[in-house]
């Protein structure tokens, strides 16, 4: 059974004392949490109804969600497959108000996709200029690290983008290239950060902020996992990887493209910093 210990008087007595980027961190993360959203499915009759997939967060006109590629189902959902649906944590924890969700635009490449919601623009998050990130910069990145198993409360997590590193990474032979791999060495390399933070499967789709800021700079999107799937959750690398937040304005040009007026040009997403 794990323990719990009460944690306030010291928080009390190091208040005075934060460093200055923590105490910006402290001030941004309840701008942060209430554009991240649950990525998943939904049925009635399923249980839990909302199938957890990955995490989102809301950008643009309050009714797009960008997350990973990877998050969504392989194939779109047919007639009997549960529909695509994103969770609004509830205060607390207490479960998550469900609105569907369909796939405006997708890039496997860069492992993201945009989804279109339902009902009443939701509170969106600021996107940061489609520029490299300098290595060493402060981050913080808030998701829903094991999903629904302690409740859907978001939870954020703080690192640096430690190096800028190519995404398919060096292979000790032919045998061991992947399609993707091959892939990559046809078409290009892309740069990915690597960030020094833990990180765990949940938080696929995680939005990456500058912790000086608040805007988004990237989209976490994968883990170094030292053994198994199991030492993912267990012997946590402490490695992560984040998509350039460039990626997700081509994919937001594309989709407005692709639609007319019905989505906000990248240059037209909110640009005022959450420390304003």
């Amino acid at each position: 059974m794990p323990q719990f210990r009460p944690l306030a008087v010291a928080a009390l007595l190091l208040a005075g004392s934060l460093p200055p980027a923590m105490a910006q961190l402290t001030a941004l993360i309840p701008k942060v949490k209430p554009a991240v959203v649950v990525v998943g499915s939904w049925r009635a009759t399923d249980n839990p109804r909302l199938g957890f997939r990955g995490t989102g967060f809301v950008v643009g006109d309050g009714r797009r969600v960008l997350t990973n590629a990877h998050v969504l189902p392989e194939a779109l959902p047919s007639e009997a497959a549960a529909p695509l649906a994103i969770g609004i944590p509830r205060r607390r924890g207490e479960g998550a108000e469900v609105r569907r969700a369909t796939l405006l635009a997708l890039d496997r490449r860069h492992d993201l996709a945009l989804l279109a919601i339902e009902g009443t623009p939701l509170p969106t998050l600021p996107l940061a200029a489609a520029r490299e990130v300098p290595e060493g910069t402060e981050v913080g990145f808030t998701g829903f690290p094991i999903g629904g198993a302690l409740g859907y409360s978001p939870v954020t997590h703080r690192g640096i983008v430690s190096a800028v590193t190519p995404a398919s990474l060096p292979q000790a032979s032919a045998q061991q290239l992947s399609n993707q791999a091959i892939r990559e060495l046809r078409e290009g390399p892309f740069e990915l950060y690597q960030l020094d933070a833990t990180a765990y499967p949940g938080n696929s789709g995680s939005p990456v902020f500058d912790a000086a800021s608040g805007e988004v700079v990237a989209v976490l999107n994968m883990v170094f996992v030292k053994a198994g799937r199991e030492s993912a959750l267990t012997q946590p690398s402490g490695i992560s990887y984040a998509i350039p937040i460039a990626h997700a304005h081509e994919l937001l040009r594309r989709a407005s493209a692709s639609s007319g007026a019905a989505l906000p040009a990248a240059s037209t997403l909110p640009s005022k910093s959450l420390t304003d």
